[in-house]
């Protein structure tokens, strides 16, 4: 991770990533429902459908705060956050 994380949980809070155009709803939704392992990776869900994945987000927000962004392709939303659902939530 780049910056502190209180950074990006106040872009989150203010809506400034939400409002961005055309992933600022779906990415937030998934930075705020965010998991933390215990050794410190980030882990949330998110539909795309760029190629590269995360393309756009990544200059906008995640490069920011995170180094070594991988993707790991699940075939629905629903299965993506129940192979996380036992991880703690990020934001406390």
């Amino acid at each position: 991770m780049r910056k502190e994380l209180s950074e990006l949980r106040k872009e989150l809070e203010s809506g400034i990533i939400s409002k961005l155009k055309p992933f600022g709803e779906t990415l937030s939704y998934g930075l705020k429902n965010a998991k933390v392992t215990n050794d410190r990776y980030v882990l949330w869900i998110e539909v795309d459908y760029c190629s590269p994945p995360l393309a756009m987000e990544k200059v906008s927000v995640l490069d920011k705060y995170f180094d070594d962004i991988t993707v790991e392709a699940v075939r629905s939303e629903e299965e993506g956050w129940n192979r996380i659902n036992h991880i703690p939530q990020l934001w406390t």
